[in-house]
């Protein structure tokens, strides 16, 4: 079995832009938010913040969705397999 050269084979691809991603997972860290003060329009801090911890989510996947979904992606080396193939296991 060949081994695929470095850079050309198929699987996870790397790009700068899916650090954004992190943003909302920092959001996810309650000692952030876990106080009373500042309110917002009488709010405590801990619901609002959380409030707009959704929308920059939506906002940083909506952008990492729309300046990844043009990036190219190879196919597996190798024949293709047939729905029929996969549907009786013959393709192992």
């Amino acid at each position: 079995m060949a081994t695929p050269r470095r850079g050309t084979g198929a699987g996870l691809r790397f790009s700068p832009w899916n650090l954004l991603l992190i943003i909302p997972l920092w959001i996810l860290c309650t000692p952030l938010y876990n106080r009373a003060t500042p309110e917002l329009f009488g709010m405590p801090f801990f619901y609002w913040f959380q409030f707009v911890g959704i929308a920059v989510g939506v906002a940083c996947t909506a952008v990492v969705y729309v300046m990844t979904r043009e990036t190219p992606t190879v196919p597996a080396r190798g024949e293709g397999t047939d729905v029929d193939d996969l549907d009786e296991g013959s393709a192992l």
